[in-house]
């Protein structure tokens, strides 16, 4: 093939939601009724999740940023407290422990799975650590259970950043079915999409009462018990909030994606195989490990890693070459710590943390969606060997 004749006519993007003709009449239904923020759809979502997870109290957010502001916001940090995380994340992550008041303390992640190592968790810690944030990352879990004995042994809170594990199983147990806190996203390129949105899942009854004051303003009355028949227009602020409430908009989407998570996850899963196989020739890219411990993978990303020392070009070069193909893929994730704000206030610098910054240098991930075909992924692959072809040493 010539150099100047693309591997596909039409762009492949990195993500793309799968809507039916169910999540459509659904939003029609919603816009017919008048229910357009918080209210009957909203309030079934959350129960379904509740059931879901063998009886988590269950609150829906607009994000799940949002759910992690308000599930650290439940931790009342000071000043001088500390957080321990992953430097492999979304920036919310951290973002959330710093806007919060406390200080984000990194521990490095285990080279080949990218998961927090709870060895190093463990190392990091200090009397000013309160609690523990790891992230289960591309639709893999962490290894919680020695999480879970150092919070224990140390009194310390476990919020789980769950944004990537919807399905995802930890040895016998679902992600969030016995999580202090887990939260999850509806990001349209997650497993399942209602536009935007999130879900905490929580264990303490209270605690869960509190956070739904705060993704309301603070206020003891939500719109949906205010303005409903035999509903009290009279409210009262417990203490300062903030507008995460869910929109009966994006619930009306996300009743109809919850319906067919197993059958979304299994089609991931399908795909995720078939990427094995096609790569499995090509050194120069490296896929995730896979955690050793007993766990059900949700395939929310296929990550790869690229053997940038055989090529001339670094990564970010390579994926412009690879969009010139017309194949999108993504970033998950440039190393938080080295991002410039954490550097300038916390001195953080190249070196501290070597098993994320060697992934962060080389780490890209492939188009993976249910409406994925295999021919697609025949595309990609063939995308990324002519690439190399092109660009090696």
């Amino acid at each position: 093939m010539s150099k100047n004749i693309r591997v596909r006519n039409t762009f492949l993007p990195f993500s793309r939601p799968t809507i039916g003709q169910a999540e459509i009449d659904e939003v029609v239904d919603s816009l017919h009724s008048g229910w357009l923020t918080t209210g009957p759809k909203v309030v079934r979502f959350e129960r379904e999740f509740s059931r879901w997870s063998g009886g988590q109290e269950a609150i829906a957010v607009n994000s799940a940023t949002a759910g992690l502001h308000v599930a650290v916001l439940t931790l009342d940090l000071a000043p001088g407290d500390e957080v321990i995380t992953s430097p492999i994340t979304w920036p919310s992550t951290v973002n959330n422990i710093e806007v919060c008041g406390a200080r984000p303390v990194f521990a490095d992640v285990d080279r080949e799975t990218l998961e927090i190592d709870p060895a190093e968790v463990e190392r990091h810690l200090s009397p000013r650590t309160r609690a523990i944030i790891p992230v289960h990352l591309a639709g893999a879990p962490c290894d919680l259970d020695p999480i879970r004995e150092v919070c224990r042994a140390r009194n310390l809170k476990l919020i789980e950043d769950a944004a990537h594990a919807l399905g995802t199983w930890y040895k016998d147990r679902l992600i969030g079915s016995d999580s202090e806190l887990a939260v999850f996203s509806f990001h349209p390129i997650k497993n399942i999409t209602t536009g935007e949105g999130g879900m905490i899942l929580c264990s303490d009854p209270e605690r869960a009462k509190r956070m739904r004051r705060l993704c309301f303003h603070g206020i003891s009355r939500d719109a949906w018990k205010r303005y409903s028949r035999g509903g009290v227009p009279q409210y009262e602020v417990r203490e300062p909030g903030f507008k995460y409430n869910m929109l009966d908009l994006e619930a009306a989407i996300g009743l109809h994606q919850f319906e067919q998570l197993e059958k979304f996850n299994s089609r991931r899963a399908e795909l995720a195989r078939n990427y094995d196989h096609l790569l499995a020739d090509i050194p120069e890219i490296r896929p995730l490990g896979i955690p050793s411990y007993p766990h059900r993978h949700a395939w929310h990303l296929y990550i790869v890693r690229l053997e940038i020392e055989a090529l001339t070009i670094d990564r970010d070069r390579f994926l412009l070459a690879l969009r010139d193909e017309n194949i999108g893929t993504g970033l998950h994730f440039p190393a938080v710590h080295l991002q410039r704000f954490y550097r300038e206030k916390y001195g953080y610098r190249p070196g501290m943390l070597p098993n994320a910054e060697w992934n962060s240098e080389r780490l890209f991930s492939l188009p993976l969606y249910p409406l994925l075909e295999e021919r697609d992924q025949e595309d990609v692959v063939e995308a990324l060997r002519k690439t190399i072809k092109r660009y090696r040493r």
